[in-house]
């Protein structure tokens, strides 16, 4: 039976973050939540496998003991098995860190035929887990999909470009990235909450999993941003003259 992999994080939750006037950035009282993009990778396999009966839909994350908090979340939201690797260096862990972990899972799962993730992360958005875990498990890549259908043991993909919309096929398995606006995901009922209590879940450490998760990268600093306004007031009741003098404004700062 074929596998569908729904790689997701557990990040701190932005609106419980507190910036303060010194622009330091106060975490404490921010609990933990799959990142709203992920969401998207786990309803495109909860999809999948609505549509596919033969496809198990599963979880897989990388974090510290704390991610396993996450579980009873994921699996209420149609996943059938949750995979949780843990590491005591996970929260500083970068891109490549996590693709290697994750990968190493990966290739302890018996038949995977797809592995979904968001094109970024809701905390970081950096856009590196997906591509390099696709070089890591050696796999075709697809990236900024707004849709897709199994085809045999081919996957054909919708991708949602700047200035295009491209469809592609690519042999399975495969790294498929989804698009938030492709893959709404639906609130989890109560039913299916209390059903994820009793499916299986299964920890691994990553010293078990003999890889090298070393970053490339570590963050130094957290600091607030603000933005400086300027407050131009546009006091012209004349709504032709109105726009015009605001589209004037904006090609003088570059926007248009």
């Amino acid at each position: 039976m074929p596998i569908a992999v729904a790689c997701y994080k557990w990040v701190l939750d932005e609106d419980e973050i507190r910036i303060g006037n010194d622009l330091s950035v106060d975490l404490e009282k921010a609990h933990g939540k799959i990142s709203l993009f992920d969401r998207s990778a786990i309803e495109a396999a909860t999809r999948l496998a609505e549509s596919h009966a033969e496809f198990t839909p599963v979880a897989l994350t990388y974090g510290t003991d704390d991610t396993e908090k996450s579980l009873k979340d994921a699996l209420s939201r149609g996943l059938e098995v949750g995979y949780w690797v843990t590491s005591p260096d996970a929260a500083e862990s970068d891109g490549r860190a996590t693709a290697k972990a994750l990968a190493a899972a990966i290739a302890r799962i018996d038949d995977v035929a797809l592995v979904f993730c968001a094109e970024g992360a809701s905390d970081t958005y950096a856009r590196q887990v997906g591509p390099r875990l696709g070089v890591e498990l050696g796999w075709p890549l697809v990236t900024s999909v707004l849709s897709f259908e199994v085809d045999g043991d081919s996957v054909v993909a919708t991708r949602k470009l700047e200035d295009t919309v491209q469809t592609v096929r690519v042999k399975c398995p495969a790294v498929i990235c989804v698009l938030q606006e492709g893959f709404e995901p639906r609130a989890a009922g109560l039913k299916a909450i209390m059903a994820a209590n009793k499916k299986p879940k299964e920890h691994i450490e990553l010293a078990d999993l003999g890889v090298d998760a070393a970053g490339l990268s570590k963050r130094v600093a957290l600091k607030g941003f603000s933005m400086e306004r300027k407050h131009i007031v546009i006091a012209e009741e004349d709504v032709g003259l109105a726009a015009r003098e605001l589209a004037g404004a904006l090609r003088k700062e570059g926007v248009l």
